[in-house]
């Protein structure tokens, strides 16, 4: 293979970037068709509410496909091994399932825009302010992550200077997102959804191929560095490889209820991100199948991210030396090789030419999606909840599309600074874990207690957010290193195993708060819970009442039972 530039970590050719160049011209007349439908801001923000629920469904896994998914799992996959399927098969499949079957009625019944808006109308100002604040903020620091990731690919296809790989990578985001506003994005998803497959597919076929299978696989896979044993990275329970605790019921207890509970359906339920995809479905039912349906490709991923990482720690001479405890130099960013490189090195040991440019075009499309995502959402919020309910109230629709677009390139500017920090971890999955600890678990805590608890009042709203917040910062801001050199090391607890913890303080924290403070403040009137609280709200305005008559494979419950047997069969096995 001859490099078409010098000095770069992959060797790519003509016709690799021959299939890239191809997938671009897509993704920007994707988002040049996309226009033509956006004429108010409904159209821009949520496709019109007018897709169906196999799109929708697709669009919402492609969303999260970014890289939390590809690089971050197969990077723990490379330092952690099969405990990393926790983040699937605990930490997703049952958050998602009740999603669609239990919040998605309230979110698409209510007709709000976005999930600020439903905090809006149950708990009123305050809590809608701390909410719309947290989120943007968390998209922006999110979208850098998604961006920095793009800009390592460019920079290792292209051996540019990795700022100059930021701003083109950002650019092309921006372009088919202000185009086309949320339609460009989940229809890219969707093609975006089956190039990533066919690029990270033959990762796992060849590497097992390599390695002697699956049995070769586990039998090659060596202990951490540090002290975990090759039984904690080939087994997915206790999982301590992964939740950082020494005993294998704390990091049962760790695994299940810091991640499995209070992680993940703080982030699947909660996480605008997600519910703006289902909430673009084209009828009740859709949006609560949108979840659902993307719960059948989710449980696979594993395949196809973690499963590359654990070989590459095992094929890869710069991962297994990283994983031994060495300092090789190079990587994607050129200062020397992170877990977050074990794909990228993988590709580059395995792939040849024409194959090699897939897997590149599927990178470069899940970190698109991902970042798209995080920009898309951020500008509903801003526009609507910040921007139109704040600072300029009562203006014609066309000016908050104005600002819907302006929010983008701003926001795609800003993402190019957050990128920065990013690039600060070794495995991006303890940034991204802590992130959500602070964000995500606060707000399901709010969230799950107002929607079935109507004393609930709008006072314990705000204020169990906010302390909610500041608890999960507090316990991260005392573990070893989830700050950095900040961080004190009161609490002898790093990583992800740490990001677990001021998760569960979040929620732990917000609930007893708002109880309290509940029981001592005046609650809402009970006519202005109907349609936001579950026992306030009839069941005909919870479901569409035609969904009795479809067969059992295009209705919600059964299609959630099948997908929960099948993870529990999953988690059975491995």
């Amino acid at each position: 293979m001859t490099p078409l530039v010098s000095d770069t970590l992959i060797d790519a050719d003509l016709v690799d970037y021959a299939i890239l160049a191809t997938y671009f011209v897509f993704v920007l007349g994707i988002g040049w068709l996309a226009r033509r439908q956006v004429s108010d801001s409904v159209d821009f923000f949520l496709s019109g509410r007018a897709l169906p629920a196999w799109v929708t469904g697709l669009a919402f896994i492609s969303a999260n496909l970014g890289a939390v998914e590809i690089m971050g799992m197969s990077a723990n996959g490379a330092e952690i091994g099969l405990p990393t399927v926790h983040y699937f098969w605990v930490g997703a499949i049952p958050a998602m399932l009740f999603l669609g079957i239990v919040m998605m009625p309230f979110y698409y019944g209510s007709k709000v825009r976005s999930v600020p808006e439903f905090m809006l109308r149950r708990f009123g100002p305050g809590a809608h302010l701390v909410n719309s604040l947290s989120f943007a903020l968390a998209q922006l620091l999110i979208a850098g992550v998604n961006l920095y990731l793009l800009g390592t690919i460019i920079h290792a296809l292209l051996g540019w200077p990795l700022w100059l790989a930021l701003v083109v990578a950002a650019a092309v985001v921006l372009s088919y997102i202000t185009l086309g506003g949320l339609s460009a994005a989940i229809y890219n998803e969707v093609l975006q959804f089956f190039v990533i497959v066919a690029a990270l597919l033959p990762l796992t076929i060849i590497g097992l191929h390599q390695v002697g299978g699956w049995d070769g696989l586990m039998d090659k896979v060596a202990p951490a560095e540090g002290g975990a044993t090759v039984g904690q990275q080939t087994e997915s329970w206790p999982g301590q490889a992964l939740s950082g605790f020494d005993s294998g019921f704390l990091s049962v207890v760790g695994i299940v209820f810091g991640l499995g509970f209070v992680l993940s359906f703080g982030y699947w339920t909660t996480n605008f991100v997600e519910v703006q995809r289902a909430m673009a479905s084209d009828s009740i039912s859709s949006a609560r199948k949108t979840p659902i349906i993307g719960a059948f490709p989710k449980m696979f991923v594993p395949f196809i991210t973690i499963v590359p990482g654990m070989i590459a720690a095992v094929l890869v001479t710069e991962i297994a030396d990283l994983k031994a405890g060495g300092t090789p130099a190079g990587g994607a960013s050129g200062e020397g090789v992170a877990y977050n490189d074990a794909l990228l090195l993988l590709m580059r040991d395995l792939l040849p030419n024409g194959l090699l440019g897939v897997a590149i075009t599927g990178l470069l499309a899940a970190f698109m999606a991902g970042m798209a995502a995080n920009i898309s959402a951020f500008n509903t919020v801003f526009s609507y909840d910040l921007w139109g309910d704040y600072v300029v109230k009562n203006k014609p629709d066309g000016y908050y599309l104005k600002v819907g677009r302006v929010a983008t390139v701003a926001a795609t500017g800003v993402a190019i600074l957050t990128a920065a920090l990013a690039a600060n971890f070794s495995n991006i999955m303890d940034y991204l874990q802590t992130l959500f600890g602070f964000f995500n678990a606060p707000l399901f805590a709010t969230f799950i207690l107002g929607m079935f608890w109507k004393r609930m009042t709008p006072t314990a709203g705000w204020l169990g957010l906010v302390a909610g917040t500041a608890s999960a910062v507090l316990v991260a801001f005392l573990s070893e290193d989830a700050f950095g050199s900040l961080s004190t090391g009161v609490l002898p607890i790093s990583g992800q195993g740490a990001a677990f913890l001021s998760a569960s303080a979040a929620f732990v924290v917000d609930i007893a708060l708002s109880v309290v403070v509940s029981l001592v403040t005046t609650p809402k009137p009970a006519e202005q819970l109907v349609g936001l609280v579950y026992s306030e709200t009839p069941r005909e305005q919870r479901t569409d009442p035609r969904e009795a008559s479809y067969p059992w494979y295009q209705r919600p419950v059964p299609l959630a039972g099948v997908a929960l047997v099948m993870v529990i069969v999953l988690n059975a096995i491995f």
